[in-house]
């Protein structure tokens, strides 16, 4: 019995390490791997509703930017982008195009650079002022951050947080960058999406927007719906479990 009850009390304390810190007044997180403290991104969320929420990360070009809007348009769909600052400048029609058709708007950075290698002052220069040139055409504050690569460490999502910025990763990949075909990328999104997941795409994927109609079709006659990443992640009363999913507080 004494051995048994030494088996669940371990158990118990191994759960206990994984509890996840939530500070709701930044938005910041943490979970503790053993006594290991490791702050996460929401790269899911954990949700009883048939929400998904597509993003197209905007570094490089436009030229299959206005395809992949006219796909989303025809299926009344709306979306998050994240946006380089060096990409909102050169394409500032785009930034008010992609904001009046009503869609959301995150950060991507300043340099599209491996924010894990910058200092604190660094990556505070990289998200203040890639915020401010989107806030300067739209209007509108940021609130949302992906990081480049999807490179992070504690660093940086405690500093993003410390700005008011909710740093998103993804749990669906569609891999566009690597020219897959339409067939490919849209298998890959049907197959793999789920309630609460978050789709990365890229808003100059070679095959994106002819694959995006059949997508939004198929999971939408599954019952599914999609919203914008702010529309979907909770803003408060949350958790971040050890695989980077977003728990109301009351189900964790």
């Amino acid at each position: 019995m004494k051995g048994a009850r030494l088996a669940v009390l371990s158990g118990l304390i191994a759960i206990a390490l994984a509890v996840i810190v939530c500070l709701q007044s930044t938005g910041a997180y943490a979970v503790y791997f053993g006594a290991v403290k490791r702050s996460l991104p929401i790269y899911s969320v954990q949700t009883e509703e048939k929400k998904v929420a597509i993003s197209f990360d905007c570094a490089w070009g436009t030229e299959h930017t206005d395809a992949i809007l006219a796909a989303m348009e025809a299926e009344g769909v709306r979306c998050t982008f994240f946006m380089v600052e060096f990409w909102t400048t050169k394409y500032p029609e785009y930034v008010r195009k992609i904001d009046e058709a009503g869609h959301e708007i995150g950060t991507h950075s300043r340099t599209h650079s491996y924010m894990s290698k910058l200092s604190k002052e660094e990556i505070e220069d990289e998200l203040r002022t890639s915020s401010d040139a989107i806030s300067a055409v739209t209007g509108k504050p940021v609130t949302l951050f992906r990081a480049p690569y999807g490179d992070y460490d504690d660093l940086l999502i405690d500093t993003a947080a410390e700005m008011g910025l909710f740093t998103v990763q993804w749990d669906v990949d569609s891999l566009d960058w690597k020219d897959l075909s339409a067939r490919e990328i849209a298998t890959r999104l049907i197959s793999q999406a789920k309630s609460g997941s978050v789709i990365l795409c890229h808003n100059n994927g070679l095959h994106t927007a002819e694959a995006l109609p059949v997508v939004f079709r198929t999971l939408k006659n599954n019952g599914y719906t999609f919203v914008p990443i702010g529309e979907l992640i909770y803003h408060k009363n949350y958790t971040i479990n050890s695989e980077g999913k977003q728990v109301p507080v009351e189900n964790f």
